[in-house]
């Protein structure tokens, strides 16, 4: 399958008319001294003195069955000067399960309130930073969540409407009321509408789900770390990657209240999400991929790629279905795991989300328009750009592997092979064990190198395996991962920061109050030196080789399926190996399968389609005169990869 690649500019500005709109009103939220078309907002509101509120929002629902439409708890930061003004200003969203539980970013702030009821410290530094610059800034409980009435349901009608009805109050569709239970109305008079949503993990998952809806009065949405497709998860074509399921999470976030009354949803999420790892009409719900098209915001995203909690899978169907359907993008990609980047690029991620917000909501011609697409980490602390992401030279390559003098210790090239390998799946065994002997024959694994490359190789975008596959037994699960042999220094993904150390020294990004500083703790890269990398992964249970629902298989009989490996931008450098492994359990990373089988791979029916920039022409140049042979030693890479969180977002 072709690599979906952009073939235009990542931002084209609306129309004339709409610029001078947006033109007009950012003139307004400028100090009366500027001259000229405004390019940045600047600090002139005062963030002490702003107006703080809580507003709760009709959902037109009645999930917890109690009789009554849920209301949704709002709460709200804006310029107290510009409400004098009679001056309208665009908001800042976030919307979010966590607020109470669980808390937000690295320090797992939450929300606290005075005696009135209304937010003092709002999580984050969203309000102290863009307040005072003319923004609002909203925080929104989730339904079943803090404050809010309703109950969770994972990623379903409840947790999107929570949100999408917010946005239609802001834009006057939608009724909200000063008191949870109450009738006096509130009216959102003091915004343009103009809404933009952020969001790390579950939060930017809501962000993904709501522009899937087209909703009117969504202009951008930045989601970070986040979920596009909920079965994407939770498995990988059949193959679970959790032990538990979206009840589970559920119960995580309910607050006192749902737990009391959303016994059905719980229910509904056991029964609609069977362990069996089958497509069932819960994921349908759940899917935004599919409805890509109606998305008429524009999308900032950012995500590791070594984000082992929501998996990359999760951000490139995402991207490349944004790409077919001509949405306005741009795409930040860091070698961290589920890490927000304002905790591995902090100056940078502040200075481009400013001037994003200003060019999106309040319409600044400040040129982040005419800037690369794509940002990607290619050494910690060290990054590079594209004009657009994959580049246009990318093409999907096939690449085939063949049998090598030692049992499973393989070729990977250009040409088609024959013959078999076999393994015995080992569920005590992960990815990092694989490649560590990827030069050595070894019972629970088949890997397949190139030579050492004569010059650089670049993947970009998402990859595919097919396998065709014998087992002994009626279960078994496979794993396709893509590896880079060589030395390097990477972040220490797999290390209790997921790249990160955080220390003890502060920075501080906007204006503080007693209740909420804007000061947070300095981190620095957290980095590992390292034999080989992993690139790139992907799994899948054999049973689901013919459709989205699992079967048993008949031992002895030939299987072919697809594996969809995770997005990445990495390249492989001038002297290093590119590697395939093909295997079945990735300890800590799927669940096993019910019995331990072993595999015979058929490599004439055996292939893996990586996206080469410069496509099947730069493999061959990259492989063309290299004779070196590798020597049989055990390789050094990261830790195995712990336990996967079940919990998006838990460690901001």
């Amino acid at each position: 399958m072709p690599i979906p690649v952009s073939r235009t500019r990542f931002m084209t500005w609306r129309s004339l008319a709409t610029a001078a709109v947006a033109a007009l009103m950012a003139a307004l939220l400028v100090p009366a001294a500027a001259h000229g078309a405004p390019r940045q907002s600047t600090p002139v509101y005062s963030y002490e003195n702003a107006i703080r509120e809580s507003v709760w929002v009709d959902t037109g629902l009645d999930g917890d069955n109690d009789g009554r439409h849920d209301r949704v708890a709002v709460d709200i930061v804006r310029p107290r000067e510009l409400a004098r003004q009679g001056h309208r200003v665009p908001v800042i969203m976030d919307a979010s399960p966590y607020y109470s539980c669980c808390g937000r970013g690295n320090e797992s702030q939450k929300k606290t309130y005075d005696a009135n009821g209304d937010v003092v410290q709002m999580p984050l530094f969203y309000d102290n930073y863009f307040v005072p610059r003319g923004y609002a800034f909203v925080g929104v409980d989730l339904a079943g969540t803090d404050r809010s009435d309703g109950c969770v349901d994972v990623g379903g009608r409840s947790d999107i409407r929570s949100a999408k009805a917010v946005i239609d109050w802001l834009n006057g569709r939608a009724r909200g009321y000063t008191t949870r239970a109450g009738t006096t109305r509130a009216s959102a008079t003091w915004t343009n509408g103009r809404t933009g949503m952020i969001g790390k993990s579950w939060d930017g998952t809501i962000a993904n789900g709501v522009a899937a809806t087209g909703v009117k009065g969504l202009k951008t949405i930045v989601p970070i770390s986040a979920i596009s497709s909920w079965y994407d998860y939770y498995f990988a074509k059949g193959a679970p990657l959790y032990d538990s399921g979206p009840d589970w999470l559920s119960g995580y976030v309910d607050s006192p209240d749902a737990r009391a009354k959303c016994a059905a949803v719980q229910r509904k999420l056991v029964d609609g999400a069977p362990r069996t790892g089958d497509w069932t009409p819960l994921w349908s719900e759940r899917d935004y991929v599919k409805d890509a098209a109606k998305v008429k915001a524009s999308v900032f995203l950012v995500h590791g790629m070594q984000d082992l909690n929501v998996r990359t899978k999760n951000f490139g169907q995402w991207w490349d279905a944004l790409a077919k359907n001509g949405v306005d993008r741009k795409i930040w990609l860091s070698q961290t795991g589920h890490v927000d980047p304002f905790d591995f690029r902090r100056g940078a991620w502040v200075d481009t989300l400013h001037r994003w917000f200003d060019h999106e909501l309040l319409g600044y011609d400040n040129g982040i328009d005419h800037e690369p697409m794509a940002d990607v980490e290619r050494h910690p602390d060290q990054w590079t750009t594209s004009a657009v992401w994959p580049p246009r030279a990318t093409a999907a390559t096939t690449l085939r592997p063949g049998t090598g003098t030692l049992p499973g210790v393989g070729t990977l090239g250009l040409g088609r092979a024959s013959g078999t390998e076999t393994f015995t799946d080992d569920p005590r065994e992960s990815e990092t064990d694989w490649a560590a002997n990827i030069d050595r024959p070894t019972a629970d694994k088949a890997g397949f190198t190139t030579r050492p490359l004569t010059r650089d190789l670049r993947l970009s975008g998402s990859s595919r395996v097919t396998v065709t596959a014998t087992p002994t037994t009626s279960t078994a699960h496979l794993s396709a991962v893509l590896v880079d042999l060589g030395p390097d220094t990477v972040r220490d993904y797999a290390g209790s920061g997921e790249g990160i150390t955080t220390l003890t020294d502060r920075t501080c990004w906007g204006a503080s109050t007693a209740g909420d500083s804007s000061c947070f703790k300095v981190t620095r890269a957290a980095t590992t030196d390292v034999d080989y990398t992993v690139v790139s992964r992907g799994w899948a249970d054999l049973g689901n080789y013919a459709s989205d629902k699992g079967v048993a298989l008949t031992p002895g009989t030939a299987y072919t399926i697809t594996l969809d490996l995770a997005a990445t931008d990495h390249v492989v450098p001038k002297g290093h190996r590119l590697a395939l492994i093909v295997a079945g359990t990735d300890k800590d990373l799927i669940d096993p399968p019910a019995g331990t089988p072993t595999l015979r791979i058929d490599l004439s029916r055996t292939s893996a389609r990586v996206p080469l920039v410069g496509g099947a022409d730069a493999f061959e140049r990259a492989t063309k005169g290299s004779t070196a042979a590798p020597s049989a030693t055990v390789l050094d890479g990261v830790r195995a990869p712990h336990t996967a969180l079940r919990v998006p977002g838990e460690t901001d």
